[in-house]
């Protein structure tokens, strides 16, 4: 019973006695991985986008809207693109001006944003986030 027992131990059922072919599938394996990596560097990342609804509000009824929208639309900054805009009446005949722009998360700040557009001191009173999805 101990010869037989003997003989089973040389058997090996998955095959690890061949080393060589265990080193060349490994080679192959290093192969491929590299090649996937190298190809996965060549693709373009994700770009992290967000729309954004502007709440832009004037001083007061007197102040020139489309002089407002105009001075709003000349802010250009790479991964800032403007969209439509309308006017929504607040209350006592004044009117806030509602935009909607696309940004790229990476190159534009919402803080940038109102910042810029708070520069323009004569039509700007302040400037509020109506709405932000991401796209």
């Amino acid at each position: 019973a101990a010869a037989e027992e003997d003989d089973d131990d040389d058997i090996d059922l998955f095959g690890s006695d061949d080393e060589e072919e265990d080193q060349e599938a490994a080679k192959v394996r290093e192969e491929r991985l590299r090649q996937y990596a190298e190809k996965k560097s060549k693709k373009p990342g994700l770009i992290a986008k967000s729309s954004i609804l502007l709440d832009v509000k004037p001083w007061d009824d007197e102040t020139d809207m489309a002089k407002m929208e105009e001075c709003v639309r000349s802010i250009h900054m790479d991964g800032l693109v403007w969209g439509a805009s309308k006017l929504v009446p607040v209350g006592y005949g004044i009117k806030k001006l509602q935009i909607q722009c696309v940004v790229e998360d990476d190159k534009v700040g919402t803080d940038i944003l109102e910042e810029e557009i708070t520069k323009f001191e004569d039509y700007v009173q302040s400037v509020d986030i109506a709405a932000f999805n991401k796209i």
